[in-house]
């Protein structure tokens, strides 16, 4: 179907709107593939921020069984009222502290009461404080190791606990409880590329990289789960808020997450589960990244797109281009061939005229070089003739006188005389007649020894010799018989005249391969006259004794069979001409 260009700009246009709708439909997905993609590669600053953590717990965990083992911790328990050893325990447990960096080391009884601490030279220290309702210090009275996260409401600060229970014998006395700063950990994680949050059981937030997410909760929580908080003290209830947060599942362990407030925030969230401690600690990284890259994506995808829609209309632009001009093209072939068709019967006839001169070329030649060889040829026959009638008169004589046998011997020999005359007659009217325009397979030897019968006589009578030695292998090529023979013939009987002028003329043939080379020892083609050798009525002979027609008819008739004609100058001396034919397949020789 042919497109005209406003169809074509329609088209295009069409295509571009199709593509432009498919990447609007497609950037959703895109954009989620992204922030899975995101996500995975949150998860790897994830795991090692959680080891980090859980590295630091368990670095305190064995810090309380081993300062329980202080047997002066047990003699203040058992002599609460001795200002000696307690002056000694506080300050044995403020240096503690300091040691191993925790925000308070402290000695309660077994009614829970603290009688030690580390920070006993503060104003917020824990000394007279009560903590027997801290599941921490019932859990250590039992005799188990226990830890423990809260909002301390009596410093203001964030801590992790650990406790043990102290031992008398095999009787617990009291409980040894040290506290450590969780601040320290969210320092580290400030400057990340990605956000970090810790959220309990409950999914309440109490550690994180950003302030403003402290004490929040991800989801309401129940009026149990706000009592149990308000019994152990462990946040401050007038300080819980919900995190406005809506997530949307990408996989497993990911979520797209909008954080609501001024501005909206949009994050790619990664969870990972710290079963051990009960807690999830997730990573939020801005969405951003993951927009920008689908973005990116469909813009490159577009610029092919684009790229492809342009050159999709440069071709159909070239095709209509091309359309017209054929369109413009036949009609002037129209015209054209109407011009055409009223010349071609004079075109016809003339070519036919054309043709037939050409024969009739090709024929004069040949009975040129007959006429070239009358005298051998009147020699050849002549011969014979007196022969035949000397054996004729003999044998006349022979039979009148009884001689039989003598008579016979010599009516053979006028037998022989007669085959000898009619074999030279059949070499001369096969080398006269026209011959057909038909080319097939040839034995070369036989045609080149047909034309050496024809040229015998001339060299019979003006002397020379042709030097040639057969092929030991056929040699099949393509062309007519009689027409080859008379290219040979003519290439002979010129390196015969080119040698006139010497006593001892020899032309060489040889065969190599499909090529039949003949060559003369004469003068040689002058250089400035090679290039015209092959010209019509071109000769270098003298006047009146060539129309320079011989070479040009070879030519063409070499031609004719699909081969070539050259002429060069021998190193040596004298002329080569070269006939390079077409190999053929053998097959039984027509006749020519």
């Amino acid at each position: 179907m042919k497109l005209s260009r406003r169809r074509i700009f329609g088209l295009v246009a069409a295509l571009a709107v199709i593509i432009a709708l498919g990447a609007a439909l497609c950037f959703p997905a895109l954009e989620r593939h992204y922030m899975r993609k995101q996500a995975a590669q949150d998860a790897v600053p994830l795991n090692l921020a959680a080891e980090g953590l859980r590295a630091a717990l368990e670095r305190y965990a064995p810090l309380p069984a081993l300062i329980a083992e202080r047997a002066e911790l047990a003699r203040l328990l058992n002599n609460p009222d001795d200002a000696t050893l307690l002056a000694m325990v506080n300050e044995d447990l403020r240096q503690t502290g300091a040691t191993v960096k925790a925000s308070d080391v402290y000695l309660m009884d077994i009614s829970g009461r603290t009688i030690a601490a580390a920070s006993y030279r503060e104003p917020g220290s824990y000394l007279g404080r009560n903590f027997n309702y801290q599941s921490y210090f019932t859990q250590a009275l039992t005799g188990d190791l226990s830890s423990f996260s809260v909002y301390g409401t009596t410093t203001g600060e964030r801590g992790y606990f650990y406790a043990a229970p102290v031992e008398d014998g095999e009787r617990i006395v009291g409980v040894l409880a040290i506290k450590f700063n969780i601040s320290a950990f969210e320092s580290i994680w400030r400057g990340a590329d990605s956000e970090f949050m810790v959220a309990d059981r409950n999914d309440f937030v109490f550690m994180s990289s950003r302030p403003d997410w402290h004490f929040r909760a991800k989801r309401p929580l129940s009026d149990a789960t706000l009592r149990l908080i308000a019994q152990n003290l462990q946040y401050p209830i007038d300080r819980i808020d919900l995190l406005p947060i809506t997530a949307t599942p990408l996989n497993e362990d990911a979520q797209q997450v909008y954080i609501e407030g001024e501005p909206r925030e949009s994050y790619v969230l990664t969870s990972l589960r710290l079963n051990d401690l009960d807690w999830t600690m997730s990573a939020l990284s801005p969405r951003k990244p993951a927009t920008l890259n689908a973005l990116n994506t469909l813009l490159i995808a577009g610029l092919f797109a684009s790229l492809a829609l342009a050159a999709l209309l440069a071709y159909l632009l070239k095709q209509a281009r091309q359309s017209e001009a054929l369109a413009r093209e036949q009609e002037a072939k129209r015209l054209l061939e109407a011009a055409v068709a009223e010349r071609t019967a004079d075109l016809q006839t003339a070519l036919g005229d054309l043709r037939q001169t050409q024969t009739d070329l090709i024929q004069a030649g040949k009975l040129s070089a007959l006429g070239q060889m009358s005298a051998a040829l009147s020699h050849e026959f002549n011969q014979p003739l007196a022969a035949v009638k000397s054996y004729a008169d003999n044998a006349t004589a022979f039979l009148d006188r009884d001689r039989l046998p003598e008579a016979k011997d010599n009516i053979s020999r006028i037998s022989k005389m007669a085959d000898r005359m009619a074999t030279i007659s059949a070499h001369l009217r096969n080398f006269a007649r026209r011959p057909q325009q038909a080319t097939g397979p040839l034995l070369l030897n036989t045609v080149i020894q047909d034309a050496l019968a024809v040229i015998d006589m001339r060299l019979a009578s003006e002397g020379g010799t042709v030097n040639y030695t057969s092929p030991t292998t056929e040699v099949w090529v393509t062309g007519g018989h009689v027409r080859l023979q008379q290219v040979i013939v003519n290439l002979i009987n010129n390196a015969l005249d080119a040698m006139e002028d010497q006593p001892n003329r020899v032309v060489t043939m040889t065969v190599e391969g499909t090529t039949l080379h003949v060559r003369d020892t004469g003068h040689g083609i002058e250089p400035a006259k090679v290039a015209n050798i092959f010209d019509p009525f071109f000769t270098t002979k003298a006047p009146g004794k060539g129309l320079g027609l011989g070479l040009s008819i070879s030519f063409n008739i070499v031609s004719d069979f699909g081969g070539a004609l050259s002429a060069a100058n021998h190193p040596d001396g004298g002329a080569v001409f070269s006939v390079a034919l077409q190999p053929a397949t053998p097959l039984e020789v027509a006749a020519q």
